[in-house]
């Protein structure tokens, strides 16, 4: 039964809910209850009961009570879900039961052998499991009494990260698990992965940022799942498969009927697992899946064949490495044959030039793909690239094509050997390598179209100034000559826009309107919007709080700005790079002159002190009262400066539970004072 909301959610909703349910234990425990049946039915079953509306009007109800509540503090709340910014560093937790690898195989008739194997050991009749291998990172979720205790990362297979911060953030692992007839502990064995349309978006906007892509969708799940901040992990939309289930009383003997369990009790268990009793439906299996998981919305790259009987698995056994009762079939990464027809290269808005193979159009994956990534000038040289050669192309776990090889047997009449550009295909300036970098570089910042273009297209995205301005539109600006760089943003005029090819007074005004209201935007989202090389959205917080002006931050030397924790010497010396142009600092300067913030808020400033002045304190450990950022932040709001690790000119670590046994050790060698949260916040007080 869900609650009437215009009656519980108002003023006095407290009030209100405690006069319905008799107490606010009661109703807190009634709420929680409908919200884990809601996420069941919505991440699970893909059936939801309710409109996102009346979900989040659930959940803001089950928030204010907590608040107003916090004796009836539960970490499997659905509230948990949204992730705190408690940084948590990764304790290793040894499994109770390991976590084998499994044999690949990637022939039918290894499959066969494999089979033969299992009937000449048992010498009675088994029937083996199929499902198929999601391709993400794998973990074990323990259930104590239903509740969600811990997750634990696969790691060596003996022991592994606990991530159950993290982990409790994702929608389709139950925190409660439903039913009565659940055992007091099992461990539930499954996949994280982050399914491909999240992946896609989260490449989109690293482009964006010209960082890194992920490869693949595992990587990115991966990375997701150990990154610091679970806030950061409940926004990448991870989701979790359930395929096999621990204990020491399991309800039912059989490998299958207990993942039919696992799917009562709220798991998410995957609706194509099948029981096949001949080896020939296991080859209908396999056959059906090469083709049809190409449809589904995340990554599998195989086939799991279990044994059924789980007393038939103890009998088979396993090795040192894997059981004898399952293997993994792989699946042929899907490869095209088609020719090469030239080569041309981007230019990014840092001046890196990406080769990019153009191809006689191919069918794989379901897609038609005509362009491939050629990474670097060693890539190229490695394939031995030829302008008419016969390419293999592959996508395989790869959502970005790549050319794996050549058909050197097929070369007949072939063009030119592929040579890296030596100058830069938009201004046709010469191209630069470092030695320490694979990447060549426009060093034509203030000519080069593209990188022009590229620094308005980044200063104006969300994350930085948040203008509603399209990269098609920054085009027409420029070759018309109303900008030359972001400053001419904001000396552009009404008329200039409305005279535009398919512009109206109501787009104009509107981004007029936009870029006025970026003027507000602060100081460190200002300073990212830059697009100084290497400097990210943390890397500018961390600037920003170093620095708290765009004055003191010009004027840093290398080796202040490497005092800064996480900025080494090649992102101090591009911050260098930076300040000292003539040309950026007049880009600068001209944007000081608009009203851009540069330097921190009032607000920011008058919270800072001297009283940490001259003190290099190490942060190490789990905290209880604030984040761990938030002490990195107290501790330059107070003159002090925070390091990474411990050195003679370390005066204090703020420690934490579950500290470093590294840092410890050296604190102790070198005499340094190790203080708590509460010691720490007495200093600043």
């Amino acid at each position: 039964m869900i609650l009437d909301m215009n009656d519980l959610f108002s003023n006095n909703n407290i009030r209100s809910a405690k006069s319905l349910s008799g107490d606010a234990a009661e109703l807190i425990e009634n709420l929680r209850k409908q919200l884990h049946e809601h996420n069941y039915n919505y991440y699970v079953l893909s059936q939801p009961a309710i409109s996102d509306f009346e979900f989040d009007k659930l959940m803001q109800q089950l928030v204010e009570l907590e608040k107003q509540h916090p004796e009836f503090y539960d970490p499997n709340s659905p509230t948990m879900r949204v992730g705190s910014d408690i940084n948590k560093n990764f304790v290793q937790v040894r499994h109770r039961f390991p976590m084998l690898s499994l044999q690949n195989t990637y022939t039918e008739g290894e499959v066969t052998d494999f089979y033969n194997r299992v009937k000449r050991s048992l010498n009675e009749d088994f029937e083996i499991v199929c499902e198929l291998k999601f391709d993400g990172t794998s973990i074990s979720l323990v259930y104590e009494n239903g509740r969600l205790a811990q997750a634990i990362t696969r790691g060596d297979g003996r022991q592994g990260d606990d991530v159950t911060a993290n982990v409790r953030t994702i929608r389709n692992i139950p925190l409660v698990l439903k039913g009565d007839d659940i055992p007091t502990y099992i461990e539930a064995r499954g996949e994280i992965l982050m399914p491909w349309n999240v992946f896609e978006e989260l490449n989109k906007e690293r482009e964006a940022q010209e960082e890194p892509l992920f490869a693949n969708p595992r990587n990115a799940a991966s990375g997701t799942l150990k990154m610091q901040d679970p806030k950061v992990v409940a926004s990448r939309k991870l989701e979790s498969y359930v395929y096999y289930i621990l204990g020491e009383s399991l309800p039912a003997q059989s490998h299958y009927e207990n993942m039919l369990l696992a799917r009562k009790w709220g798991l998410n268990v995957s609706n194509t697992i099948k029981r096949c009793k001949t080896r020939e439906e296991v080859f209908e299996f396999l056959k059906y899946w090469d083709v049809e998981r190409k449809k589904l919305s995340v990554a599998t790259d195989g086939v799991v064949l279990k044994v059924d009987s789980l007393l038939q698995q103890r009998n088979l056994g396993s090795t040192s490495k894997f059981p004898r009762w399952a293997i993994a079939y792989k699946f042929n990464a899907e490869q095209a044959l088609t020719r090469l027809e030239s080569v041309s290269y981007q230019v990014g808005r840092t001046g890196a030039v990406t080769p990019v193979a153009n191809l006689e159009p191919v069918l794989l994956s379901g897609t038609t793909v005509k362009r491939a990534s050629l990474y670097n000038e060693d890539a190229i040289n490695a394939l031995d690239l030829h302008i008419g050669d016969l390419v293999y192309v592959e996508k395989g776990g790869e959502i970005i094509p790549k050319i794996t090889g050549v058909d050197k047997e097929a070369r007949f009449l072939i063009g030119d050997k592929v040579v890296f550009a030596k100058r830069c295909p938009d201004c046709a300036t010469p191209l630069v390598r470092n030695e320490d970098e694979a990447v060549h570089y426009c060093p034509n910042s203030q000519g080069c179209p593209p990188q022009i273009k590229g620094r308005v297209e980044h200063f104006v995205t969300r994350k930085a100034m948040n203008i509603t301005i399209g990269p098609e539109t920054i085009g027409l600006l420029y070759e018309k000559g109303l900008i030359k760089d972001a400053a001419d943003l904001y000396a552009l005029q009404f008329e200039d826009l409305v005279n535009l090819e398919r512009w109206a007074e109501t787009s104009a005004k509107n981004l007029l309107a936009s870029i006025e209201k970026s003027k507000s935007i602060p100081y460190e989202r200002v300073l990212f919007a830059l697009g100084i090389r290497f400097v990210g959205e943390t890397v500018a917080q961390k600037l920003a709080q170093a620095f708290p002006s765009i004055h003191l931050l010009a004027q840093a030397t290398l080796e202040q700005l490497t005092a800064v924790e996480e900025i080494g010497t090649r992102i101090a010396q591009s911050v260098r790079d930076f300040f000292e142009n003539p040309e950026f600092m007049d880009f600068v300067n001209r944007l000081r002159a608009q009203g851009l913030q540069f330097e921190l808020s009032e607000e920011t400033m008058a919270s800072r002190t001297d009283k940490l002045s001259g003190l290099t304190i190490v942060i190490s450990g789990t905290f209880e009262l604030h984040s761990r950022d938030e002490y990195k932040a107290m501790i330059l709001r107070n003159g002090g400066k925070n390091s990474g690790s411990v050195s003679k000119n370390t005066h204090y670590i703020l420690a934490g539970s579950n500290m470093g046994p590294a840092k410890l050790e050296k604190a102790e060698k070198l005499g340094v004072k190790i203080i708590d949260e509460a010691a720490f916040l007495e200093m600043i007080k």
